[in-house]
């Protein structure tokens, strides 16, 4: 599985980064970073196979940075699909705004 076109995969997707050694799987979206509260990641993520051990070693990326799909997670046409609609209805407003 290779195809990386829709934005805002589902939770529990394994990708390779771009540069990367080592998988990463998505456990959220729209993150802020510690250090800059301006910028918004498109997804956070954590080492695969190990899963989140610990906040320091959250890693996250924007859509661009993938450069492979390993493993699609959960997308049903309920709650993922209703969620998704919603969370591109809320970029679109904070980009109009901006």
């Amino acid at each position: 599985m290779n195809k990386i076109e829709e934005k805002y995969l589902p939770i529990g997707t394994v990708v390779m980064l771009k540069g990367g050694s080592k998988r990463v799987m998505i456990t959220g979206f729209c993150a802020m970073g510690d250090d800059n509260h301006e910028e918004i990641w498109d997804y956070s993520g954590c080492m695969y196979p190990e899963g989140f051990l610990s906040s320091d070693q959250t890693c996250l990326f924007n859509h661009s940075q993938i450069e492979k799909i390993y493993h699609l997670g959960l997308a049903d046409d309920d709650e993922e699909k209703a969620f998704k609609e919603k969370l591109k209805e809320l970029i679109n407003l904070e980009a109009d705004v901006d």
